[in-house]
């Protein structure tokens, strides 16, 4: 059980470091106790457990660096180096076959980052990997090789094209001399070279790295870098740390959403994230408030055990890219925010509100404006110290509300300049202005890498591009989010009701979404998250055909449309993806609709100015849901386990301290290697006891957040279980199934022997059961290539006998109607003829699931059914309503679901999938837009300048209230009357006066003596009103004793 002494000391440890099952001090030392109770051998006391993990950590662990930013604040880190190079992915066996190094040239659809032009046009060429390593010899770029036949080339980078590894490379030519490399270089942009000899280069031609790597193989890993504001808290109560995550971009993005390929960097309740990239970028280290330097892996590369090969290599890592929340990248980009003039942090559009009024800058709004750079925007804070080192705050201020250029980081060292030109000019009155802000800047000059924002200055990262649109947090809590209030907030309580009923009544298959909540989703409508959201937008079309007005309708369709292009896992055709088709059309069509409904939207919510840079980041980036943070918001869970046992006196220590344990022990136990001792070079990993078992535990697997690939066979099925009581399964005859009427039962012999299957197995990983809607290729024509799609809903799934070697499918097939359908513009299905169609398909032929609705809107479906209201798994005895499908065979392919949106487009004519512009000439329609919202702005201008003078009038009127004399004082009030004489005592009453009086008393009700004291406050008629009530009471009374 290396490197545990027993296995009872490995499962204690696997208990300690579940990622979402943390336990307290306090309930470990219950189950020690169990264990020892129970007579468990080999169970350690708690403090001889602590100091095993504590000497395991030492010796292999990850080291938590105790760091003090620029600004004086403490924090502690975990080594990214050793996170990314050692303990997790490059000596890791499990991770490291699956280790992407070069950027390739696809010959398919884009997929990953490497297909992207961020890896193939985006950055310096000396970042990528830079050497190919051909077993016996290492080529490195920009140095001189030579072809098998003979050809001089230079190498400019490693490239994978069709599964092997090229180069890109110039050709060289010699002058006649044939004594030095002409000035001539053939650039050849698309050359490809399998192999090649390197030539001895002279001193003057050999790479630089090849120096730094010192005879080992040198690599390049890219990380996403991800901040973010989260409560340490599970209450409501705010405790506020900001933490910063990464993941390895040289991974595939399917295991990328796994939580075990999320890593935690550092964490800090003070330290905000650019303070702590800073200290992620320069990997520096501060002891005891002592500063001091650890060689980057830029100028060291960090030697590791290559998993694949068993040998040393050494590794290089830059930033890709930075996918948080909105504020958040606009911090990093040093940049204003949303509330700014210029409001986006990619480019310069916008400007003050009068501006955005008219109707060229509204228009501006709707396009890229001049795009931001990181030299202009480095330049600009540049200025802004310069600035500063006047001590004018108004200089500062203005030019950033004029450029929109505000970095926080840097804001910091800007009022401290100011604060330190005041002093100055304070103790040294003779002094000029000039001259001390000479001196200031002098310093500013020497502290450039204190002073700048470490995102500006890191090699390789440019936080103006590397930015990119969020879809989480931009579109699904965005934009989503809009559409969706002003949707529920125009319903009355009817409305949603009937949305209700109808949304519960949605059909959910091949929708990958959670069971429907719609009464939650109702009665929560305003704090819904972004799994909720997912649920409205690929639902709601549906059900608010007569709820909504006919602006707002297509405003969903809209958005359920760009959504479903944004979520595609895969791009097909980036051309007609990107371009004016697809992804341009359908940002156009979001913008025009929302500017219609509401114009004031669009210069208030960045969010739908960010819309228009969506199609730059799709080129630079690949799949936005590459680029998504969702993953890295799971992870805060994981954070918050261990926030909530922290002793809370050191947070970011003992944090750190625990997610670099689970780093190591995960590391552990996936097989990972370690330097047996940090001054030993031999490299060991765990026993194989250790390294089995994880493989053995699929509840182990899901506890520590790894789903190792499972690849399902296409075709492959799963029988029906046995009805109860019964052990033995039922046949029948191929001609008594539902494959009886199928148009090619021909191909099939009648009489074989068939039982039914539970559920199939597409070829996109769907798992298919009866009533599924599928895309299967048709077994009636064969020949076509590829072969032609038929679209219909499973009815049987059958196999001939147990093994399921030989497996069908019936499909009640439906015909895709030519035009769109009028009211959702989505493609509709009906039956050829009105008639059923059966056909029989191998169940290797299952292409993918969709999604489908039935048309109610055509059927005219309510909610006339009802049915039991579930509650505790148990019958409540209180009725619903649910809708009632009508018996009309017409369903529309639901173009919103985000399952597999790119499939379902691929089979179906553009004609019916692509996006259509709602108007011809969006020019002249945002100038009436405009228009329209100058006037509301000039309504709520007006209006709010009335009240500003109704106010200050009043502060007037006040003001000289307070300036003339005193009112005189009002004359005294006349004497009080005297009292009336009481009435003479009545007689006693008859037992029927007495009943009589008490069936009247309710009929005549005299006031009280609290309400005569109450009533009798006015001292102006107390005399008068009380001898009117004495009047009225004697009255009263003498007239019910004469009754």
């Amino acid at each position: 059980w290396f490197p545990y002494p027993n296995k009872t000391m490995f499962l204690l440890a696997i208990l300690d470091n579940l990622p979402r099952l943390r336990i307290s001090d306090a309930l470990f030392r219950v189950f020690l106790w169990i264990l020892r109770e129970s007579g468990v051998q080999d169970v350690p006391s708690f403090d001889a457990y602590r100091k095993m993990r504590a000497r395991q950590r030492g010796s292999f662990g990850i080291p938590t660096l105790p760091c003090k930013s620029v600004l004086g604040n403490v924090f502690y880190m975990n080594d990214p180096r050793s996170i990314i190079a050692k303990v997790c992915d490059w000596a890791n066996p499990l991770v490291r076959i699956h280790i992407h190094v070069y950027p390739e040239i696809p010959d398919g659809p884009i997929i990953e980052i490497w297909h992207t032009e961020k890896w193939h046009k985006g950055m310096d060429l000396s970042m990528l990997s830079p050497m190919w390593d051909a077993g016996d010899k290492h080529y490195y770029v920009n140095e001189l090789a030579q072809l098998y036949d003979g050809r001089l080339v230079i190498p400019l980078r490693w490239v994978i094209y069709r599964g092997e590894v090229h180069a890109e490379a110039h050709i060289v030519h010699l002058d006649q001399d044939n004594v030095s490399i002409s000035h001539y270089l053939a650039s050849l942009g698309g050359f490809l070279i399998r192999s090649c000899h390197c030539a001895t280069p002279s001193p003057g031609q050999v790479n630089p790295l090849r120096i730094l790597a010192d005879g080992d193989p040198l690599y390049t890993s890219f990380v996403d870098h991800f901040g973010d504001d989260v409560s340490g808290n599970r209450s409501k109560s705010w405790n506020k740390h900001w933490n910063t995550y990464i993941t390895h971009r040289n991974l595939p993005r399917r295991l990328l959403q796994q939580e075990f390929h999320t890593h935690f960097i550092s964490s800090s309740p003070h330290a905000s994230v650019v303070e702590q990239f800073y200290d992620f970028k320069e990997s520096s280290v501060h002891q005891l408030y002592t500063y001091y330097i650890c060689r980057t892996t830029h100028r060291e590369p960090v030697r590791v055990l290559d998993a694949s090969t068993n040998k040393p290599m050494r590794l290089r890592i830059f930033v890709n890219a930075e996918p948080s929340d909105n504020p958040m990248q606009s911090e990093l980009s040093g940049h204003i925010g949303g509330a700014g003039n210029l409001f986006c942090r990619k480019c310069k559009a916008g400007g003050s509100d009068l501006t955005k009024e008219t109707d060229e800058g509204f228009h501006a709004l709707f396009r890229p404006g001049e795009q931001r750079t990181k030299d202009n925007v480095l330049e600009e804070v540049r200025q802004q110290l310069h600035d500063a080192c006047q001590g004018v705050e108004k200089t500062v201020r203005d030019q950033q509300t004029l450029t929109g250029v505000k970095d926080a980081y840097t804001q910091f060292w800007i009022n401290n300049l100011i604060s330190r030109a005041r002093q100055m000019k304070k103790e040294h009155p003779k002094r000029s202005r000039d001259d001390i802000q000479k001196e200031l800047i002098t310093w500013v000059d020497s502290h450039e890498k204190e002073v700048y924002n470490p995102c500006f200055t890191f090699p390789g990262l440019d936080p103006t591009k590397d930015t990119p649109v969020e879809i989480l947090h931009t579109i699904l809590l965005g934009v989503i989010k809009y559409v969706w209030y002003g949707t529920h907030s125009s319903w009355d309580v009817n409305q949603k009701a009937l949305y209700a009923v109808r949304l519960q009544s949605t059909s959910t298959d091949a929708l990958s979404i959670h069971a429907i909540r719609a009464k939650y989703i109702m009665q929560y409508a305003n704090s819904l998250i972004g799994r909720q959201l997912k649920t409205v937008v690929q639902t709601t079309s549906f059900h608010i055909y007569d709820l909504l007005p006919p602006l707002r309708r297509q405003l969903w369709l809209a958005v359920g449309e760009l959504t479903a292009l944004l979520w595609v896992p895969e791009i097909l055709n980036l051309k007609q993806y990107i371009r004016k088709d697809d992804v341009d059309v359908a940002v156009a069509n979001v913008l025009d609709l929302f500017s219609e409904i509401d114009p004031t939207k669009m210069v208030e919510k960045i969010k739908l100015h960010l819309l228009v840079h969506i199609r730059e980041d799709i080129i630079r980036f690949g799949p936005l849901i590459g680029v998504c943070s969702e993953s890295f918001e799971c992870f805060n869970a994981v954070f918050r386990h261990c926030s909530i046992l922290s002793n809370h006196l050191a947070p970011s220590r003992d944090i750190a301290l625990q997610l670099a344990e689970q780093e190591a022990h995960k590391h552990q136990l996936t097989g990972g290697w370690w330097l047996r001792s940090s001054d030993s070079d031999q490299w060991v990993q765990a026993s194989p006891s250790v390294r089995d078992f994880i493989h053995t535990q699929p509840e182990l697997q899901r506890l520590l957040g790894w789903t190792p690939e499972q690849v399902s066979k296409p075709g492959s099925v799963k029988l029906q279980p046995l009805a109860k009581g019964s052990t033995v399964r039922s046949f029948d005859a191929l001609h008594a199934t539902p494959a009886a009427g199928a148009l090619n039962l021909h191909s099939y012999a009648p009489n074989s022997i068939w039982t039914a299957c539970q559920s199939v197995v597409s070829s996109a990983d769907d798992v298919c059961h009866v009533g599924s809607w599928v895309c299967a290729n048709s077994p009636l024509e064969n020949e076509t290539n590829p072969p032609a799609s038929i679209l219909g809903r499973i009815v049987a799934i059958l196999t001939a006998d147990d093994s399921c070697t030989k497996s069908i499918v019936v499909l009640d097939v439906f015909h895709v109607e030519a035009a769109r359908h009028k009211i959702f513009g989505m493609p509709s299905l009906l039956r050829r003829q009105e008639e059923q169609t059966s056909v029989i398909v191998a169940s290797t032929a299952i292409r993918f699931a969709f999604n489908v609705q039935h048309d109610c809107e055509h059927a005219k479906c309510s909610p006339s059914g009802t049915r039991p209201v579930m509650q505790e798994r148990v019958s409540s005895g209180v009725v619903e309503q649910h809708i009632e499908h009508r018996d009309v065979p017409r369903y529309i392919i639901n173009t919103h679901s985000l399952h597999h949106p790119h499939l379902i487009r691929s089979v179906l004519p553009r004609s019916l999938t692509a996006p259509l512009s709602i108007h011809a000439d969006r020019t002249a329609k945002h100038r009436e837009f405009a228009q329209t919202l100058r006037k509301s702005r000039g309504k709520q201008r007006e209006a709010t300048k009335a009240r500003n003078e109704a106010r200050k009038a009043a502060k007037t009127s006040s003001a000289q209230d307070k300036d003339s004399p005193p009112p005189p004082p009002p004359p005294p009030p006349p004497p009080p009357l005297p009292p009336l004489p009481p009435p003479p005592p009545p007689p006693p009453p008859s037992a029927a006066s007495v009943s009589a009086v008490n069936g009247t008393a309710t009929a005549c009700r005299i006031p009280s003596a609290a309400m005569t004291e109450d009533m009798s406050e006015c001292s102006a008629t107390r005399f008068g009103f009380l001898q009117l009530l004495n009047f009225i009471q004697t009255s009263m009374t003498l007239q019910r004793f004469s009754e």
